[in-house]
């Protein structure tokens, strides 16, 4: 079937889709733009409700969809090019974005590990910076990001986007703090915050044992309610005039100092 307006009640519910976090979460529906995405959506095992593609605009190496085996079959129709410049949320998705339906996980799916590595942010509210978080979880095979009192939702279209499908690779837990904290504690894992009072070097603190690196805002940084529960305050040394940085770069150099120290040899 092809589409060639903007009218038409599926392209409609498509850009409400993109548009409108109360859609997404009324509906269970959120929207995947681009081969590379997709293809890591259907790897993490999504139901994909429907496909829309410009084959004017698809390269010739283009995903051919294969639905999983609890899927009997995905709807898919082609649109023309001006349909798709006015539904695409970004340019150069090759042609290609599908409908799928959200899967919410909660702090009981996360799997159990013997010295897990989470990563935690307080009332993160800039889609991008959520996106760039979870790549930086994906490359330090962090087990989860969990995402405190969320001031975004986790299918924003342009937290998909920053995070190039790493959404899809890496567990994504939406809480309270207060759930976050108590489960935490439950599991034995390490809590340690980063913030700038009464905190060490983040390379003098033991990451080698289960733990969850948790940052707030940059404007106004973490809550007491987090502050009192850390079991240690970490800090990155910063030695010009500014005292932070963006979080997602400061998620990084947390990440691989895990990474780092948990493969470092033993004495």
């Amino acid at each position: 079937m092809l589409i060639t307006s903007l009218q038409n009640p599926r392209i409609k519910q498509l850009m409400l889709l993109q548009q409108k976090s109360s859609e997404r979460r009324h509906t269970g529906l959120f929207v995947v733009e681009g081969q590379r995405e997709l293809e890591h959506c259907l790897e993490a095992g999504y139901q994909i409700d429907s496909v829309f593609r410009c084959p004017d605009l698809m390269a010739p190496s283009a995903l051919l969809l294969s639905p999983p085996s609890s899927q009997k079959s995905i709807s898919t129709f082609d649109v023309t090019p001006q349909v798709y410049a006015k539904i695409a949320y970004r340019g150069s998705t090759e042609g290609l974005m599908a409908v799928v339906r959200a899967r919410n996980l909660t702090l009981a799916d996360l799997p159990q590990k013997s010295h897990p590595l989470y990563i935690v942010l307080e009332s993160v509210e800039k889609p991008g910076n959520l996106g760039a978080v979870l790549r930086s979880a994906d490359a330090a095979q962090a087990d989860a990001v969990i995402v405190c009192d969320p001031l975004t939702d986790l299918y924003n279209p342009n937290l998909i986007r920053s995070s190039i499908g790493a959404i899809f690779t890496v567990p994504c837990v939406a809480c309270t703090s207060e759930a976050c904290i108590s489960w935490l504690k439950s599991h034995d894992v390490r809590i340690l915050t980063a913030q700038l009072q009464d905190s060490r070097l983040y390379y003098d603190t033991d990451m080698c044992c289960g733990t969850a690196i948790v940052m707030g805002t940059e404007s106004t940084g973490l809550s007491d309610t987090w502050r009192q529960a850390a079991d240690a305050h970490i800090r990155i040394p910063m030695l010009g005039r500014l005292d932070s940085l963006n979080v997602s770069v400061s998620a990084a150099i947390l990440l691989f100092e895990a990474v780092r120290q948990r493969s470092a040899p033993k004495p």
